[in-house]
Order: C-alpha cells, then structure tokens, then sequence
C-alpha cells in the first residue's frame, strides 16, 4: 500500500490508522501557523490604532501591516501546505488570486483555524483539567479525566478534516490546476518521442536486413532466369518468383518510406512534402514559404500531417484538386491543406482527423478544421517552433 500523500487520503483510506501517523500533529501545526498568523496581525493592527501617536499615523500604519499580511499570505500558504500535502510546494500563483486569497485567509479563515483547534482540544482539555476545578465534586474528578482521555484522540478527526479542507481551497485558489496537465502532455510527448525512436529503429532493421535479403534474393532469381533454358517451365516459375520479389522488394521501400522518410532526415520538410505531393493521386498544388530547416520534430509531425491529409483527401472526399501550403511566422509553422471535394469531414467516422489532432497537441499545437457539406475542406496546423535550425 502506498504512503498518503495528503492529510485527506490518510483519513478517508484508514480512519484508524489516522492516529497512528504523524498527520494528525501536521494538520495541527498546519492550523495553528494560520490562526497564529491572523492573530498576530489583529493584535498588531490592534496595538497600532491605539499608539500614543496621531491618528493619520496610526491609520496608516495599521493599513500597511494589514497589506504586508495580504502580501504574505500566499508565500506563507506555499511553505505551509506541504505539512498536509506530501505532493511537493507547486509554484505560488501571483495576481489577483493570490491577493483575495490573502484577505480572505487575514480577515476570517486564519481566526476559523484557531478556533476549529480551540474548540476540538478544548473540550477534552477542560475535562482532562476538572480535578483542578474547586466546584468538582469527587466523581467529576476521576469521570472527568477518563472522558477527556477518552476523547482527545477524537479531536483529531475535525483539526484533520478541516486542515483537509483548507488545503484542498488553498491549493485550487493559489495554484494552477494545469500542473497536472502540464505533466500529461509532457507524458505525450514523451510517448511520441518514444515512438520515434522505436520508428526509427524498425525503419533501421528493415533497411539492413529484409531489404538487403531481398535484394540479393531477387539478383540471384535474375541469375538463375539467365541460366535456364529460355521458354522452359521452369524459367517461367523462376520469372515468377522473380516479379514477385522484385514487387515485394518494392513494397518493402514503400513501407520503410512511411516509417521514416529518408528524403526527411536528408532535405527537409519541402522536399518531402513535394514527394508526397508526387505521389498523391490528387494533383496537388505547393506553396511552401519556408526559412530553411526546421526542428526535427516540427518537421516529423508536418510531415505525417501532411501525408494523412494527402491520403484521406484521396480516399474520401471526392476532390479533383488540393492545395498544401506552409508558413512560419513569429515562430509558429501555419500549414494548410485545402480541397475542392464535398466537405462534410468528420472526425468521428475514422478519418484519421482524431490521430492528426492528437499527434500535434503532443507537438504543442493545435488543428483547426473547417469542412461545410459541400466542401471545400480545410485543415489546418499550426506548430509551434524555436525557428529554423542550421
């Protein structure tokens, strides 16, 4: 089982193995630092208005101590959360969020965190205290005791759930909720580069090994051709096997081209985006406005971007046209893919469009789309970029 890492999953997974730990004592501390602080600001607000000084003067200086509390409050919630949230310190969301935080945790909830400690250990402390009460009577005096023994175990539970409470408000008001976003898309990307490289490396094995095996095997079925006699039955199978290794051959470098175009890695997106255009059945129309080479993953991403849109305007919409421009600019590589088919593209029924979208959030993009019934469709990409790179 592993270690909670907040006050709130220790209580709701073992309520009692909650006392067994040390988050009651840290949800404890947790409150006392909020209530401590609100206090020591009301009694020096308190101890200024009533200086021997002028009025001007003391107005002033109580609203000044008043704005450095705000102003602290959310540092000071950076430094305390960690007592009941194991999870780390996340960075302190400055701004207008902070600031009402900061009245709001001066003015009412530092004093709701003093008197939830007050009153959970007060009422077990008054009964541990009643031997030293001149008005108990001899059964107050040892019923007392075993009560507030009895009970102050209990008084952890509210000190924990409400220190459970503060710290989840705290952490939703003070800290971006996109922390663990952020973390998603970093684990995609780092899924996608993950991919690239199992890519590459089958591209690699296909090229050293099936490749070359075919090779030799379709000059030697040409060898043997050579040497039986022509028109024979045998010369006839042998041509056979030889056509077909040779269609196989050519199959096996139309797959390697798709798991990792060469001409890619050699001269750049243009180039590779004119390949793709060549072989596209639609005949399609370039406008390529590009400063040279790009990151490498920009260009794997436009790339395959690219070739799906080529292929899905191939096989479902109808077009006798298209057209495939690209720009960078202030950083961003806008690319466009427009046709002339029926439109009415929807991601939904399989077209790739899912896969194309998901494919270049992990690059930090976005795709827009727009596809009336009718046509024309246009998708477009745009990918964020450092610039070209030499």
């Amino acid at each position: 089982m592993t270690t909670p890492r907040t006050v709130l999953e220790a209580l709701t997974r073992s309520p009692l193995g909650f006392l067994r730990t040390a988050w009651p004592w840290r949800a404890l501390g947790y409150l006392l630092s909020g209530g401590v602080f609100a206090t020591g600001v009301y009694l020096g607000v308190a101890g200024l208005l009533t200086a021997p000084v002028g009025t001007f003067a003391r107005v002033l200086c109580a609203g000044a101590l008043v704005v450095f509390a705000v102003a602290l409050a959310g540092p000071l919630e950076r430094r305390r959360l960690f007592l009941v949230d194991a999870g780390g310190r996340p960075e302190t969301s400055g701004g207008p969020r902070a600031v009402g935080y900061g009245v709001v945790s001066v003015l009412a909830v530092g004093w709701m965190d003093l008197a939830v400690v007050l009153v959970s250990l007060g009422i077990p402390g008054f009964l541990l205290l009643t031997p030293f009460q001149p008005t108990a009577v001899p059964w107050q005096t040892v019923a007392g005791p075993v009560a507030g023994a009895l009970l102050l175990p209990v008084a952890a539970y509210p000190i924990g759930a409400w220190a459970a409470v503060r710290a989840a408000v705290g952490r939703a008001v003070l800290f971006p909720k996109d922390r663990e976003l952020r973390e998603v898309v970093r684990s995609r990307a780092r899924l996608v580069d993950a991919f690239e490289t199992e890519r590459r490396r089958i591209e690699r094995d296909l090229h050293d090994g099936a490749q070359q095996r075919l090779v030799a095997l379709t000059m030697k079925l040409g060898l043997a051709t050579l040497d039986l006699p022509p028109g024979s039955a045998a010369a006839r199978q042998v041509g056979e096997a030889h056509t077909l290794a040779k269609e196989a051959l050519t199959e096996l470098r139309e797959l390697i081209r798709g798991i990792h175009p060469q001409i890619l890695t050699e001269r750049g997106l243009p180039a590779a985006a004119r390949d793709i255009a060549g072989r596209c059945p639609v005949p399609a129309d370039l406008d390529l406005d590009l400063p040279g080479r790009l990151p490498a993953a920009v260009e794997q991403t436009a790339y395959y971007v690219t070739a799906e849109a080529l292929t899905n305007i191939a096989r479902h919409s109808g077009a006798d046209r298209c057209r495939v421009s690209a720009r960078c600019r202030d950083g961003v590589l806008r690319l466009d893919i427009e046709d002339n088919g029926s439109g009415d593209a929807d991601p939904a029924r399989g077209t790739g469009l899912v896969g194309l979208a998901d494919r270049i959030a992990a690059a930090g993009g976005r795709m827009l789309l727009s596809s009336p019934p009718g046509g024309p469709t246009l998708l477009r990409a745009e990918i964020p970029c450092a610039g070209p790179s030499s």
